[in-house]
């Protein structure tokens, strides 16, 4: 981890508090997993008890940080669980773990109001853990995973086997859910998480560099990556999505191959949006909280980047034009982003090709894409009228129904 990189990122963007970590007090680590906790209970436990099935050669080499954390105003129910979670992580052996925690949930030390959610208590594990990881070494890495969401004994082996080989600075992991606890639970899991596999296909198929999944407690990064990227930000929702479109902007992802996280399928109303909130409203009988994209929209974003990546020396208004020809809504968004003007500074700044279809895609970044998706689509589709159509184009087999399909994107997504 870079020295200079490090002072600097402590001194200008790191969270500063009366946070401090417990429990272990060792340094000089490869590797921090850090775990936001918000009312977790056994599920913690389960997640601890997963991660202490890995090898004892890498669970020596990575501290687990536990970020037991409330936002000020917390109800009573939730502040009785976090305080029972910290006296038994104060009391209770930690077994191959080097494990710390944070105690975000006392007088002084609540989350504050406002601001209190996920993206402050990762980021607030994330800046703690930094000074504690080795300085001679650039492949020391920082992994996301939440206090809900078990491991296998592959993932930490599996996690050091692609930050001593990877590019890209930033990495995203396969991951299944847990099954619901009961038929109707499973369902709606099995139709978010299609959502999310059709999404990631899509954007494959148009040829995005934003292809991954944003997945929280499914990403990891390089220290050094992660100051590059101006570390984590304080979102309480869609976190994870915008940390890892700075990480692809400033040092690539990749995906980590030979291990499964297991995120938990359980409805919530923690966050605005994500799979809790999404699995909440289809129990509720809402099918369309979870409504799929139409391929055309998918279709348009592979014309749009194909038709930038071979007319880079074209003007902007030349390729709007071009846009217009292909689809009216989205000269509409390009224009609304006022694109051609954008398009002569980009070419001033960049004139090498190669640099200037970097600048773009920083430009035309996840957000704008998801935007333009959105454009392209205003009306949501069922599964059984966006699925076949995909599927086809990606040479992928269009038989069956939601389990089917999600079957073969897992095969194509999780375990290729």
């Amino acid at each position: 981890m870079n020295a200079a990189l490090l002072a600097q990122y402590l001194h200008r963007r790191a969270l500063s508090g009366p946070w401090a970590a417990e429990g272990c007090s060792e340094g000089d680590f490869a590797a921090a997993v850090i775990i936001p906790s918000l009312a977790e209970g056994e599920s913690l436990f389960a997640t601890l008890t997963s991660l202490a099935e890995n090898p004892p050669e890498f669970l020596a080499r990575t501290l687990v940080l536990v970020v037991i954390n409330h936002g000020e105003g917390a109800a009573d129910a939730v502040r009785a669980v976090n305080h029972a979670d910290l006296r038994r992580l104060r009391e209770g052996p930690s077994g191959p773990l080097r494990l710390a925690w944070v105690d975000a949930t006392g007088p002084g030390r609540e989350l504050p109001a406002g601001s209190a959610g996920v993206g402050l208590a990762r980021k607030l594990g994330f800046d703690l853990v930094l000074p504690r990881l080795r300085r001679d070494s650039g492949s020391s890495f920082l992994v996301s995973l939440d206090a809900d969401t078990l491991v296998c004994p592959a993932y930490l082996p599996a996690l050091f086997h692609h930050f001593a080989n990877a590019e890209a600075g930033g990495a995203v992991l396969p991951f299944i859910h847990q099954p619901g606890r009961n038929a109707a639970e499973q369902r709606a899991i099995e139709r978010y998480e299609l959502y999310l596999h059709h999404y990631v296909l899509g954007l494959e198929l148009a040829g995005s560099p934003y292809a991954f999944h944003s997945v929280g407690s499914a990403l990891a990064c390089r220290a050094d990556a992660y100051l590059k990227a101006g570390g984590m930000n304080r979102r309480r929702a869609g976190e994870d999505f915008y940390f890892l479109q700075q990480l692809a902007k400033t040092s690539g992802v990749a995906p980590v191959a030979g291990t499964l996280v297991r995120p938990s399928p359980r409805p919530s109303g923690r966050t605005p949006f994500g799979t809790g909130r999404s699995v909440a409203r289809l129990l509720d009988g809402e099918e369309s909280a979870v409504g799929f994209y139409a391929p055309r929209a998918f279709q348009i974003l592979g014309q749009w980047l194909a038709l930038i990546a071979a007319r880079k020396e074209d003007p902007g208004l030349g390729l709007l034009a071009q846009a217009r020809n292909r689809a009216p809504e989205l000269a509409a968004y390009l224009e609304e982003r006022n694109f051609s003007v954008v398009w002569e500074r980009l070419r001033r700044n960049h004139p090498r090709p190669e640099a200037l279809l970097k600048a773009f895609h920083c430009w035309f970044d996840g957000l704008a894409t998801l935007r333009l998706i959105h454009a392209l689509s205003p009306q949501r589709l069922s599964p059984e009228a966006a699925l076949p159509e995909l599927l086809a184009w990606a040479g992928r087999s269009a038989a069956g129904g939601v389990g089917e399909w999600l079957a073969e994107l897992r095969r194509e997504q999780v375990f290729r």
